[in-house]
C-alpha cells in the first residue's frame, strides 16, 4: 500500500517583477511518506517558505502538481483548499499566529469548537496543562512570553489529530534554550501522535532531528 501523504510533481512558481518573470521554485519533485519528518532547508531566497505554501494549499503553483492526502490540490478551489486544511492539517508559524483577542485556552479550543467539539474545553485544558501551561489558560498572547505564546500554537496545532503538520521556523523568534525546548516539545507532541511533520528551518541541528533533510538552492532541491 503507498503511505505517500503529500508529493509534487515538475512544481514550478514563478512572480512577476520590475524586471520580468521571476522563478521562485523550479522543477520540484518530492514524496514525504505518513509519519515521516522532513526538514526544508538552504539559504534565505532559496524558496523554502513559498515550497511550503504550496505544499499546504495556501499558494496556487505556476505549474506542476501537488498532492496533499490524495487530493490534487491544483484541481481544488481556494473553499476546497480551505476544507482539506481543516479537516487534515497543523500549522506553526514563526510568528506564532495567535488571535489576541482570546486566552491561550480559548486560542486551543478554537480548532475543535470549529468541528463542533463537545468536550473542546476540557480538551484544551488537557493539553495545556500536559505542557506545563495550567497556570497560564487564562493569559492573551500579550501576557505570554515567546516560548509560552509556540508551546501554546504547538498545542493548538496538534489538538486536532491533524494527518500532516507544517511549521515555518517554529524557533526561529526565540531564544536559542527557549527554541531548543520547544523544538522538543514539538517533536515529542509529533511522535506521540504519529503526524507527518514538514518543517522550513535555517537551523541545522533543528533540521538534523527529523528523519531526512531536503535543501533548496535557488529554487531546485539539490539533495
Amino acid at each position: 500500500m503507498d503511505d505517500t501523504v503529500l508529493r509534487t510533481e515538475a512544481l514550478g512558481k514563478e512572480v512577476s517583477s520590475p524586471e520580468g518573470s521571476l522563478t521562485i521554485l523550479d522543477n520540484v519533485s518530492i514524496a514525504v511518506q505518513a509519519g515521516e519528518s522532513v526538514a526544508l532547508v538552504g539559504p534565505s531566497g532559496a524558496g523554502k517558505t513559498t515550497l511550503l505554501a504550496l505544499l499546504a494549499g495556501l499558494d496556487r503553483p505556476s505549474h506542476g502538481h501537488v498532492w496533499l492526502c490524495g487530493k490534487d490540490l491544483t484541481t481544488l478551489d481556494e473553499d476546497g483548499r480551505a476544507r482539506l486544511r481543516g479537516d487534515r492539517v497543523g500549522f506553526v508559524f514563526q510568528s506564532f499566529h495567535l488571535v489576541p483577542s482570546l486566552t491561550a485556552l480559548e486560542n486551543v479550543m478554537l480548532p475543535l469548537e470549529l468541528t463542533g467539539e463537545a468536550r473542546a474545553r476540557e480538551r484544551a485544558t488537557e493539553a495545556l496543562e500536559a505542557i506545563g501551561l495550567g497556570e497560564r489558560l487564562g493569559h492573551y498572547p500579550n501576557q505570554l512570553s515567546g516560548g509560552e505564546k509556540q508551546r501554546v500554537a504547538i498545542s493548538r496545532a496538534f489538538i486536532t489529530s491533524p494527518e500532516i503538520l507544517f511549521a515555518d521556523e517554529p524557533t526561529g523568534n526565540l531564544d536559542t534554550s527557549t527554541g531548543e525546548r520547544v523544538a522538543s516539545l514539538l517533536f515529542q507532541l509529533n511522535r506521540r501522535s504519529r503526524t507527518t511533520l514538514v518543517l522550513v528551518t535555517h537551523d541545522r541541528e533543528l533540521a538534523a532531528r527529523c528523519d531526512r533533510i531536503v535543501e533548496l538552492a535557488a529554487g531546485q532541491v539539490v539533495s
